[in-house]
């Protein structure tokens, strides 16, 4: 073998000044070719509070969306359940006219039982509404990274797609989801 052949085998053929890239490119290719400035401390608290403010307003309005959404699907499971435990004997026995006339203590049973078996299904359906309507008013793009608060010059998310009406329209009404 000559010198030549032992030298490709000894040893890798980069070089020890080959350049290595010194951490992650930017998160968003277009904006932020040059680094970014911080903030100085008292801004980088302001808009720290004021982007924690934005995220928790849309978490709040997130969960009033699915509390209500859970609310009105789960509507007939709340109502059968209620009454089944308001006219059994062992639980609640009230004095009402339909426990006395309507319902004994098997019927309590059997609508304690129809509540809960259809609640499950109901839970689906729910959900599968909720992640529909989130994922067609993009809900999830409103939150804001924390980026935001620690450099001078990022974007809100929404306004670079037009506000509010930049929502509407990116509405897919041909999009189907199956459950």
């Amino acid at each position: 073998m000559s010198d030549r052949d032992i030298d490709d085998f000894e040893g890798d053929n980069l070089s020890d000044t080959s350049r290595m890239i010194p951490g992650l490119p930017p998160y968003n290719m277009e904006d932020q070719l040059l680094p970014m400035e911080r903030r100085s401390t008292c801004g980088c608290w302001a808009w720290t509070f004021l982007v924690a403010a934005v995220n928790s307003l849309v978490f709040l309005l997130n969960f009033l969306l699915l509390a209500s959404i859970f609310a009105v699907v789960l509507l007939p499971t709340i109502v059968v359940v209620y009454f089944g435990f308001q006219c059994h004997s062992r639980v609640l026995h009230s004095t009402a006219y339909y426990c006395k006339t309507v319902l004994d203590d098997n019927s309590s049973s059997a609508l304690i039982i129809l509540g809960f078996v259809i609640m499950s299904p109901l839970i689906v359906v729910a959900m599968a509404v909720y992640c529909s309507l989130a994922r067609r008013l993009r809900l999830f793009m409103c939150f804001q990274p924390c980026t935001r608060a620690v450099y001078k010059g990022v974007r809100w998310q929404w306004y670079e797609e037009g506000g509010i009406r930049g929502c509407a329209k990116g509405w897919n009404m041909q999009v189907k989801a199956w459950v």
